[in-house]
């Protein structure tokens, strides 16, 4: 039986969407049977990270309102062995879908997958709920600044009420110079600050953009220090989520 896990961020522009997409390349890369599925209806940016726009044609509401079959609204990323994605709606109202369509989908999707991985929308609102609702953990993307960090407080909070139990966190962009100058939070502050365990750290890097405006996930080029930093990464994530 497959894991679901929910990316979320507590505010917009910590990059969830860039590392849902590497994380369910890194574990497609080391074996495992994977699926990404974009919550962010009317914003969906998952199928670009991943170079996949032009072959969308079913997404994820049409599966939850059963105007398609699941088979027909996974898109296979042929340079990965079994990783795919389930794009998110540009025009579906919100209202259509509840937390019990989404625990649905998570269910049959389980035995089939290894690991599915849900880009949730920003923020605490109705929208998390409903993402939320079929998964069996949660990883947290923040980055070193006061605002970013109190956000993902808060939203840890929700999870936990929500009833995920098993959370981590990533911080990302971190400029190590910054940090030892004292100008942004250091990690032993955010550690203070957020309950879950952290995961790891992923420095910024102006190839992660170059990679994500191209629609390749950064760590597709095995060997890079971005690459194994990843793989560490979600090492940690996994072991943490048995």
């Amino acid at each position: 039986m497959g894991k679901v896990i929910l990316i979320a961020s507590g505010k917009g522009g910590v990059g969830k969407t860039f590392f849902t997409a590497n994380a369910g390349a890194k574990l497609a890369q080391e074996g495992y049977k994977v699926v990404l599925i974009d919550m962010n209806m009317g914003l969906r940016s998952l199928d670009i990270c991943l170079g996949l726009e032009n072959r969308v044609v079913y997404d994820v509401v049409d599966v939850l309102t059963g105007t398609c079959r699941i088979r027909q609204a996974l898109i296979k990323d042929k340079r990965f062995p079994e990783l795919y994605l389930m794009a998110a709606s540009q025009n579906a109202q919100k209202a259509e879908i509840t937390p019990l369509h989404m625990k649905v989908l998570c269910r049959k999707l389980k035995k089939n997958f290894d690991y599915i991985l849900i880009d949730s929308p920003a923020g605490i609102g109705e929208e998390l709920a409903v993402a939320a609702a079929g998964a069996d953990a949660a990883v947290i993307l923040t980055v070193p600044e006061y605002a970013a960090i109190r956000d993902a407080d808060a939203l840890d909070q929700v999870l936990l009420g929500l009833g995920i139990k098993k959370r981590t966190y990533v911080i990302n962009k971190v400029i190590a110079n910054l940090i030892s100058s004292g100008l942004v939070p250091s990690i032993e502050e955010i550690a203070e600050t957020l309950r879950p365990p952290m995961a790891g750290l992923i420095q910024y890097d102006e190839n992660i953009h170059i990679a994500s405006n191209n629609g390749v996930p950064i760590v597709y080029k095995e060997g890079t220090y971005i690459e194994e930093n990843f793989k560490k990464i979600m090492e940690r994530i996994i072991e943490a989520f048995q």
